[in-house]
């Protein structure tokens, strides 16, 4: 399947009213039957997640991606990438393109972050009856390491970067 060109670049914030959207509405697609609406899609809940994310954008601890397609942005990840927190917090693609090649696109974004910060790990949490998401990151390398709560702890071996090929020397 063909898809139309995906690029990944830090968010603005400027993308924080197209990530709330993303972030709703991939959030009630796998906690709807699991939790009351109020506890995802609250207006209280909706709006700390709102803040939290211009938060993450204007943060020097954290990295925040997009993930545009047509000028639009489809995805975002919010991820640490330092010696003592190697955390992807949030990773969400817009429902109308999952399976497009969109996720992978962020993924590798995310492990290139953690490879210039020279990261060997890094980790998350995922819900556990999540069961979409918890299969892409397991495509994506990540491992089980346990739970908390009603979350699944997962951990990826970021691997090492291809050696940058050297011109030759005559």
């Amino acid at each position: 399947m063909s898809s139309p060109h995906i690029r990944v670049r830090p968010a603005t914030p400027e993308d924080l009213s197209a990530i709330s959207d993303i972030h709703a509405r991939a959030r009630a697609s796998y906690y709807a039957g699991h939790l009351p609406a109020e506890e995802y899609s609250g207006p209280a809940e909706l709006e700390r997640q709102r803040v939290g994310t211009a938060r993450a954008i204007s943060s020097d601890d954290r990295t925040v991606l997009c993930a545009v397609r047509d000028d639009r942005v489809v995805g975002f990840a919010v991820l640490a990438a330092r010696h003592d927190e190697n955390t992807l917090f949030h990773f969400h693609i817009d429902p109308s393109v999952w399976r497009t090649g969109t996720g992978t696109a962020l993924h590798r974004a995310c492990v290139a972050v953690w490879q210039a910060a020279g990261l060997t790990t890094a980790r998350l949490e995922v819900f556990a009856p999540n069961a979409r998401a918890r299969a892409f990151y397991t495509h994506q390398g990540w491992q089980e390491d346990g739970r908390t709560g009603d979350h699944v702890r997962m951990r990826l071996t970021v691997p090492t970067p291809a050696p940058t090929p050297q011109p030759a020397h005559e």
